[in-house]
C-alpha cells in the first residue's frame, strides 16, 4: 500500500471468523450495504482463524471480487484474541471497527458507534441491551461477568462481551493482546487515557453454525481478569503489589510473636512448645519471600522496558 492509499482509508472493519461458511456471503452484503450508506472509505479485514470448513475458499473469492476486502488466514485456530490482534496490526483505517462474523451483530449499527465517537470519544462499545441468547447459559453469566469486570477494572460497561466496538487507531496501536483478553480492550485503553462511551446496538439470534462459547470460558475469563487488573494497577510497580501482601503477612507474624511473648510472661507458657512460635517463623519467611518476588518483578520490569525501549506512558500530543 502506498502512503496515499493508507491515508485514504477511513474505516477498517476487523472480523474474526472460525467455521462461518454459511454466514460469509450475507455478512459481506450487510457490510457493504452499511458502508455504502455511510459514504466513507473503508476496508474489510476478514481473519480466518484456522477454519476447517469452506470459510477460507469463500474469503478468497471475496478478496478476488472486491479490492477493499483483505484476508488474513492463520495456520491453525489461535482464538478470537489473536485474530482480533492480527486484524488491528494490519488495519489501515483511522477508525477500527471490530465485530463478530456470526451475524448476531448488525453492521448497520456501525453508524451509531461513529456518531458517538464524533462527541470526542476514543472507544465506543456496543451494548446488546436486548440480547437474543439463552438466559441461563449465556445472559446470566454474562451479566455477572460484566458486573465483576466493571468493579475490578473500575471501567463501567454494561456489555464487555459485545464484540461490536469502534476504536480510534491510536487507542489500540500500543496494546498487546493474548489469552482471551480481547474482551478487556476497553479497560486497557482506559488505562492509557482513552475516553470511553457505550451505545445500544441490535442483537439477533444465530441463524447458521454453532456458538464457539461455552461455560468453560468463564474460568479463563476470571484468570485473564486477574491478569488485566495486575497489568492496569501494578505492571510498572510490582513491588507495591507484592509488598502490600508481604506487609500483611509480616504483620501477622509480628502479632503471633507478640502473643507468644505475652503468654510466656503472663502465663508461663514455654515458647519452644508454643504453636505461635512456628506460626510467627512461617509468616515472617513467607513475607520475606513476597518482598523478594516484588524486587525480582521490579528488575524484570526494568529489563522489559529498557531492552525494548518501551515507554511507560502514552503521549496524546506535543504542543510547542
Amino acid at each position: 500500500m502506498t502512503e496515499g492509499t493508507k491515508n485514504s482509508v477511513k474505516i477498517s472493519a476487523v472480523i474474526p471468523l472460525y467455521n462461518e461458511q454459511d454466514n460469509i456471503k450475507e455478512l459481506y452484503a450487510e457490510l457493504t450495504s452499511a458502508f455504502y450508506k455511510l459514504k466513507l472509505s473503508y476496508e474489510i479485514i476478514l481473519v480466518n482463524d484456522g477454519s476447517t470448513d469452506q470459510t477460507l475458499d469463500l474469503l478468497r473469492d471475496l478478496a478476488r471480487q472486491d479490492k477493499r476486502v483483505r484476508v488474513i488466514s492463520f495456520t491453525r485456530n489461535f482464538g478470537q484474541t489473536a485474530a482480533t490482534s492480527a486484524g488491528f496490526d494490519h488495519a489501515l483505517g483511522e477508525i477500527i471497527i471490530a465485530l463478530d462474523g456470526d451475524l448476531q451483530n448488525s453492521p448497520h449499527d456501525i453508524g451509531k458507534l461513529l456518531d458517538e465517537m464524533q462527541k470526542g470519544y476514543d472507544v465506543v462499545s456496543g451494548w446488546r441491551k436486548k440480547r437474543k441468547d439463552p438466559l441461563v447459559s449465556r445472559r446470566i453469566p454474562s451479566m455477572l461477568a460484566n458486573y465483576i469486570i466493571s468493579k475490578i477494572t473500575n471501567v463501567k460497561l454494561h456489555d464487555y462481551g459485545c464484540t461490536l466496538k469502534a476504536y480510534k487507531r491510536e487507542a489500540v496501536e500500543n496494546i498487546q493482546l493474548y489469552g482471551d483478553m480481547h474482551r478487556f480492550i476497553p479497560a486497557l485503553t482506559s488505562w492509557q487515557g482513552a475516553r470511553l462511551s457505550e451505545v445500544e446496538v441490535s442483537h439477533f439470534p444465530r441463524k447458521h453454525g454453532t456458538s464457539k462459547y461455552n461455560i468453560s470460558r468463564t474460568f479463563r475469563v476470571i484468570l485473564d481478569l486477574i491478569n488485566v487488573k495486575f497489568l492496569i494497577s501494578y505492571s510498572t510497580r510490582p513491588i507495591q503489589f507484592f509488598g502490600k501482601i508481604a506487609l500483611v503477612i509480616l504483620a501477622g507474624g509480628g502479632l503471633a510473636a507478640v502473643g507468644m511473648i505475652w503468654m510466656k510472661i503472663f502465663s508461663g507458657v514455654d515458647m519452644t512448645g508454643n504453636p505461635l512460635l512456628y506460626l510467627a517463623i512461617m509468616l515472617v519467611l513467607v513475607g520475606i519471600q513476597f518482598i523478594t518476588l516484588g524486587l525480582l518483578g521490579e528488575i524484570n520490569i526494568r529489563i522489559y522496558h529498557e531492552m525494548q525501549q518501551k515507554p511507560t506512558y502514552v503521549i496524546k500530543e506535543i504542543i510547542e
